[in-house]
């Protein structure tokens, strides 16, 4: 059994199942408003696991007219014990997709009322996709990204890696980037969003977009303009600026280049990484620490070395799948 099937498991079902039978009581309340859809929506995306078990349970409480009979004490204790009773087939039905989970690519599931498409690239991969109102979007290496592709809503959910978008702007229906409990909508824009573990950064290239966090502890909400960052990291958020060309050449992964400017050649080696199974690690302090401008070929291994010998005088020790530059 893969890490992944076991990480997906461990969630436990029960929890699962009482958090979505939570949340569609909740969803019958008369102060059920935006906010609380918001959040729904956010946890609903945080796994398919989520999704289908939530759509399971409540195709379950509609035929036993779980819905109707809320404001019913009578009906509610009786159906509560039907509902109780078939926990163990959602138990098996959360098991079974942890095994689908882990083997085969999700390309399409259901959330609350939409369709979503899977789209994704491996280590090292770059994919542009075209949208029918006219976006596009270009994934980087190692994402995953889902489209929404049902209804006139315009939904994206990055659940990890980097994309770059360009939107075609609709105020009456607008785009939606949701990636680690944050929302991204345009304003007529191209942003780029990366979604690292226990790091989100959203640029903005041009036009404006707002970005907000879904945290019920954090109300941040933020308008963003060309040259503008916003980096959440440790639950604090940082906004800074840059020059549109710093920005630009951030994006040398678009035409397969990885572009430095003054960077320390330790950030040069992880960011090379990202587009490779191999690991590079720069061993040697003070040559870590050394700066580097120029441009390499992503995932050019032979590239890195030549630049590493020639302008560090550093040599490379192969160790298992994890390359190691020492003097």
């Amino acid at each position: 059994m893969s890490d992944k099937t076991t990480i997906i498991s461990s969630i436990g079902a029960d929890e699962i199942e009482s958090l979505a039978a939570e949340w569609l009581e909740r969803r019958e309340r008369e102060d059920w408003n935006e906010k609380d859809r918001t959040e729904l929506d956010n946890w609903l995306s945080q796994s398919p696991i989520h999704a289908v078990t939530f759509l399971r349970i409540e195709d379950v409480w509609i035929r036993a007219d779980r819905l109707r009979a809320l404001g019913d004490p009578a009906r509610h204790d009786t159906l509560s014990a039907a509902y109780k009773s078939s926990w163990p087939i959602f138990s098996r039905i959360v098991a079974s997709l942890a095994l689908v989970v882990a083997g085969v690519s999700i390309t399409a599931t259901y959330f609350t009322a939409e369709r979503y498409q899977t789209y994704a690239t491996a280590i090292g991969g770059h994919e542009k996709l075209s949208l029918g109102d006219g976006s596009a979007i270009e994934l980087n290496t190692d994402t995953v990204l889902r489209i929404a592709s049902e209804g006139r809503e315009r939904k994206i959910w990055l659940d990890r890696g980097e994309a770059y978008f360009d939107i075609r702007h609709n105020k009456t229906n607008p785009f939606v980037v949701f990636a680690a409990e944050h929302r991204v909508t345009d304003i007529g824009t191209k942003f780029v969003v990366r979604n690292d573990p226990n790091r989100l950064e959203v640029r903005l290239l041009e036009g404006r977009a707002r970005f907000e966090s879904l945290k019920a502890h954090d109300r941040t909400t933020e308008l963003l303009n060309p040259g503008d960052i916003v980096i959440t990291r440790s639950g604090t958020t940082t906004h800074i600026k840059l020059p549109l060309q710093d920005m630009a050449n951030e994006l040398g992964w678009r035409r397969g280049m990885l572009i430095f400017h003054h960077t320390t050649l330790a950030n040069a080696a992880a960011e090379f990484n990202r587009y490779s199974r191999q690991t590079i690690v720069v061993a040697d302090v003070d040559a870590a620490r050394a700066t580097l401008n120029g441009a390499l070929p992503v995932g050019d291994l032979q590239e890195f070395t030549r630049m590493a010998r020639n302008f560090f005088d550093l040599r490379p020790v192969k160790r298992g799948d994890t390359i190691v530059f020492i003097h």
